[in-house]
């Protein structure tokens, strides 16, 4: 452990980072960055696109299936149909609509005609979404009815690293008017899709992975769409949790994506059927504006073992200012995971503030190429959460010496 000074009479006690091989190097101001990113999410989609043109790169149940070739071609007529519309660089995008092969149309269309996507939950109450919408100043909002935008095929490739490439909004509209609007920038996208990629070893071999989080957040958009199609997967959507078991084999799914929570709902149904034989990846998003624990129950980790004996499991935490990762453990044997949160993975590091910190206890902070620098339109909450490099989670944990974070029971104050 180290420690350096966050502010005048803070201290923060920081812990080693365990992942600085490879295409990471710290960077001038200390954070670790990977070297070989593309200038921009769209570069990135677009080599795939080109590597993968004939395999399904989206499929939803009893809907539309669309290859790579056709998903960008049609997210280039909706950005070129944006573009009539007056939408260019640096615009904002409002996406508000179900989870679809529309919505990943959609996004992908603001992304390409050089809009900043902005995306907002079909699950927010009216109210709520309108002022969202209002929030983020939206030049444009591809709504759930009509036709989306169309026009001659267009994409806009001239993003850079540090350009915001997406306005994700967090959960917390009980506590606030207006939910918390967090820039993330093409490196902030791009490092969170290396990171899970490499930790989670996604082969390039034609992965089909069950979506069952809702795309219109971080950890389903970030987490699982973006590194699927970074591999060139497919993204399979089921509108509905019903024939789920059907679904896994007649999808020929091998990774299963979704919270402990839906997971849980869905053991009655798998467990009657008993389709999993060929599932051998399972992810658990926990994010952080759920509950303080992020690893799975173990009475459900064993339940999902019997159902799946060949998948690997594992949880995976983080919050929308994190790009929705930050933490992850291997749960396939975890038998304490009542408070487990995870180790650090891909450039992500950890610090702790508070006056237990050298003890091992406080407020937890990370920092990395993942993590964004600051709220939209909000540079009060900004200078609260963000200090330096390190963004202040308000989470009370306690990390081991084998760097090991677990939540403890109670939110810094304030937070």
């Amino acid at each position: 452990m180290g420690h350096s000074e966050h502010e005048p009479g803070a201290t923060i006690i920081e812990f080693p980072a365990h992942c600085a091989a490879g295409p990471l190097r710290r960077g001038s101001d200390g954070v670790l960055r990977y070297g070989d990113l593309s200038p921009a999410l769209t570069e990135l989609l677009d080599l795939r696109v080109h590597a993968f043109t004939g395999r399904e790169a989206v499929v939803e149940v009893g809907g539309p299936r669309l290859t790579y070739r056709e998903l960008w071609h049609s997210a280039a007529r909706i950005a070129g149909g944006l573009q009539t519309h007056g939408i260019g660089y640096g615009d904002r995008v409002a996406v508000h609509m179900p989870t679809s092969v529309r919505w990943v149309q959609a996004f992908l269309g603001a992304l390409l005609s050089g809009a900043v996507p902005v995306l907002v939950p079909d699950a927010l109450p009216a109210a709520v979404a309108a002022r969202v919408i209002a929030d983020s100043c939206a030049d444009f909002v591809l709504g759930p009815d009509g036709p989306l935008p169309d026009g001659t095929a267009f994409i806009d490739d001239g993003a850079a690293l540090d350009d915001p490439a997406l306005l994700c909004y967090t959960g917390t509209a009980a506590r606030q008017p207006v939910p918390a609007g967090v820039e993330l920038s093409n490196e902030n996208l791009l490092s969170a899709v290396s990171s899970v990629v490499g930790a989670l070893g996604l082969p390039a071999d034609g992965l089909r992975n069950l979506v069952l989080l809702p795309l219109a957040h971080a950890s389903g958009c970030v987490d699982q769409l973006l590194p699927t199609f970074a591999v060139g997967g497919t993204v399979v959507l089921a509108p509905t949790a019903r024939d789920l078991a059907d679904v896994l084999i007649t999808e020929r799914i091998d990774t299963v994506s979704a919270t402990p929570r839906i997971f849980a709902g869905l053991l009655p149904e798998l467990a009657v059927r008993r389709a999993g034989s060929a599932v051998r990846r399972i992810s658990k998003a926990c994010h952080r504006s759920e509950r303080a624990a992020a690893a799975a129950p173990a009475t459900l980790t064993a339940a999902l073992r019997e159902l799946f004996p060949a998948a690997r499991q594992w949880s995976v935490w983080g919050a929308t200012e994190t790009s929705g990762i930050g933490l992850m453990v291997d749960d396939t044997d975890l038998a304490d995971t009542g408070s487990t949160l995870g180790f650090a993975f891909g450039g992500t590091e950890l610090a702790l503030s508070g006056p237990e910190a050298t003890a091992g206890r406080g407020e937890l902070l990370c920092r990395g190429p993942n993590v964004s620098r600051r709220y939209w339109n909000d540079p009060t909450a900004s200078r609260t959460r963000f200090s330096g490099t390190w963004f202040h989670t308000g989470d009370l944990v306690s990390i081991d010496a084998d760097g090991l974070v677990r939540a403890e029971p109670r939110r810094v104050s304030g937070l």
